[in-house]
C-alpha cells in the first residue's frame, strides 16, 4: 500500500488525519496493539524499532524501548514480524541511522518493502546526507518521511516538504517526545507554514496526549500522531484495548462536526 496516496485520499474525502505509534516488541501483544488501534479508526500506523540511544525520545518512548530489548526485541524480528500483519492501512517505521547503516541501505529499504512496510522515519539523518538512503527506499518504493521543527528556516522548510515522502512530520515543539498538558502556540504556527509550502499531507506530532489536543493541533494541519499518551497506558499494563480506546476517543474527537 502507498502511503501518501492513502492519506491525501482520506484528507481529500474530508477527514483528519490520526496515526498512532506502537513500540515494536514492547509487550507480547504489541501486534494486537496494532490491530486494535486501527479498529478503532487509525489512518495509518508508525511502528517504532526499539533503539538503546534514542536521541528524539523521551523518557516514556525510552523506557518502551528499553523494555522491548530486554525482552529480546531486533530490529530484524520486529519488522519480519510486521509482515504478518493484515490490517488494511499503511505501516510507517521510525528508527535511527545507525540501525539502517548497520543492515546496509538497500538490504534494509527491501526488507522493510518485503515486510509490507510502506514507509520510514530516520530523524537523525539530515537533509544533506539524506541521498544514500533515499535512492535505496525510492528504488523499493519505501517512502521517507521528512521532520520539520518551529524553528527551521523558510528556505530549508520548503526543501523538507519536497524531498519529503509520503507526509510531511511536523514536530510541534523543540525537543523530545513525551506526554504534554498543553498544546504549544508554535504548532499552530509550523503546521500553517507547512501548508503554504506543500500539498503534502502535514501531519502534527510529539505531545498529542488528548482528544482536545488532537482537534486543536488539527485545525491547521491534516492530522496528528500520538504515541507517548499509548506507550506510557501499556507500561503501566495496559493491553491492545486499552490502546485502542484511547485512539477511539481522539478519532471521535476529530470526526465531530
Amino acid at each position: 500500500m502507498d502511503l501518501e496516496p492513502h492519506l491525501r485520499a482520506r484528507r481529500d474525502a474530508g477527514c483528519k488525519l490520526l496515526v498512532p505509534y506502537v513500540t515494536g516488541g514492547i509487550d507480547a501483544r504489541w501486534l494486537e496493539t496494532i490491530e486494535a488501534v486501527v479498529a478503532a479508526g487509525a489512518d495509518a500506523v508508525e511502528v517504532g524499532i526499539p533503539f538503546s540511544d534514542p536521541v528524539m525520545d523521551g523518557p516514556t518512548i525510552q523506557e518502551a524501548s528499553q523494555r522491548a530489548l530486554q525482552a529480546g526485541a531486533t530490529p530484524t524480528g520486529i519488522i519480519n514480524s510486521l509482515g504478518d500483519l493484515e490490517i488494511g492501512v499503511p505501516v510507517v517505521v521510525m528508527t535511527y541511522y545507525n540501525i539502517v547503516f548497520r543492515t546496509g541501505h538497500r538490504r534494509f529499504a527491501r526488507l522493510l518493502a518485503d515486510n509490507g512496510v510502506c514507509g520510514a522515519i530516520v530523524p537523525d539523518v539530515p537533509l544533506e546526507e539524506l541521498p544514500e538512503w533515499s535512492r535505496a527506499a525510492d528504488d523499493a518504493n519505501v517512502a521517507t518521511v521528512l521532520l520539520a521543527a518551529p524553528v527551521t528556516p523558510e528556505d530549508r522548510l520548503a526543501r523538507i516538504c519536497d524531498r519529503s515522502r509520503g507526509f510531511v512530520y511536523g514536530v510541534s515543539v523543540m525537543g523530545v517526545t513525551g506526554e504534554r498538558h498543553a498544546v504549544a502556540d508554535s504548532a499552530g504556527l509550523l503546521a500553517k507554514r507547512l501548508k503554504a509550502a506543500t500539498d503534502k499531507p502535514v501531519l502534527i506530532g510529539f505531545g498529542v496526549s488528548t482528544p482536545q489536543h488532537a482537534v486543536d493541533l488539527s485545525a491547521e494541519s491534516d492530522g496528528v500522531i500520538t504515541a507517548s499518551v499509548l506507550m506510557r497506558r501499556l507500561l503501566d499494563g495496559g493491553g491492545p484495548d486499552d490502546a485502542g480506546e484511547i485512539v477511539a476517543g481522539m478519532r471521535a474527537a476529530l470526526d465531530r462536526p
